[in-house]
């Protein structure tokens, strides 16, 4: 039997998303020594280990336990559509699970809640380079406790952009070639293989813009609100929503410049 039961305020998911996600930070860090590939998904290079599938359990598990009629999706086991449900929770256990195979920090635990198909809450918490990001939509994006507030645009060609690829050699290959179009006319290009490192890292001014093809709702629906709260703009190709196809963020001016010219470039295609 479903149990009934309204979404609660905005705060008070963030709160749980805060933390369930710091907890299962925890648990990730301390497995992260000594682990090894546990399986691969859509090629050899999509690796999966045992800590991403316990620490996706550890979350849903106590989201489930605190909100038991909420719905659940998430990257290693999937789950489920909204439905009636109040919330649905979106969750990447170890978003930069490569990294986390190879003992880099650069990784991070995401966590969104979603109320009538739009993120209103989510935490990312970055246990190897002890940062914790949060955000509640029309409230702002906080990290470690502080407002974020993205630094102004610079000019495309002033701009330090990040990406990330895929897993297919044929998207791969395609990526490069994008690449080799889009390097002459900024500044440099940064790749730490994380969405939510790059998506968070934006919002606090590590990088000027970031865009991606091939992602899926666990890589931007948290990180993608911390960006958006911190004043940036988060859309996918052609005005639509973040997708698979492409996801861009940027201060608005500087999306203006890059979003056009990626299209040029058919970031948002594989050939």
């Amino acid at each position: 039997m479903t149990t009934t039961q309204s979404a609660p305020d905005p705060d008070d998911l963030r709160a749980l998303a805060v933390r369930v996600a710091t907890e299962a930070g925890e648990l990730a860090a301390q497995g992260q020594e000594g682990i090894t590939v546990l399986d691969t998904k859509s090629s050899p290079t999509d690796v999966v280990t045992e800590m991403d599938r316990a620490t996706e359990e550890l979350i849903r598990s106590r989201l489930l336990a605190e909100r038991p009629g909420d719905a659940f999706l998430g990257e290693e086991e999937g789950g489920d559509e909204a439905g009636t449900a109040p919330v649905r929770w979106i969750v990447d256990p170890i978003d930069g699970t490569v990294n986390y195979l190879y003992g880099s920090p650069d990784w991070g635990v995401a966590i969104a809640a979603e109320v009538d198909g739009q993120v209103v809450a989510a935490a990312v918490a970055q246990p190897g380079r002890g940062r914790s990001y949060e955000a509640v939509r029309g409230r702002g994006a906080f990290l470690d406790g502080e407002r974020l507030v993205a630094p102004e645009a610079v000019p495309l060609e002033r701009a330090l952009v990040a990406t990330g690829f895929g897993y297919v050699p044929e998207r791969r290959r395609h990526q490069a070639r994008v690449l080799l179009g889009l390097v002459p006319g900024i500044r440099d290009i940064r790749r730490t293989g994380s969405a939510a490192v790059d998506l968070c890292g934006l919002a606090s001014g590590q990088c000027n813009a970031y865009y991606e093809r091939g992602l899926n709702p666990w890589d931007w629906a948290a990180p993608g609100l911390v960006a958006a709260e911190a004043g940036l703009r988060v859309a996918g190709a052609r005005g639509g929503p973040p997708s698979e196809d492409l996801v861009v963020a940027a201060r608005p001016e500087l999306f203006e410049e890059l979003e056009p010219l990626l299209l040029e470039l058919g970031a948002d295609r594989d050939e």
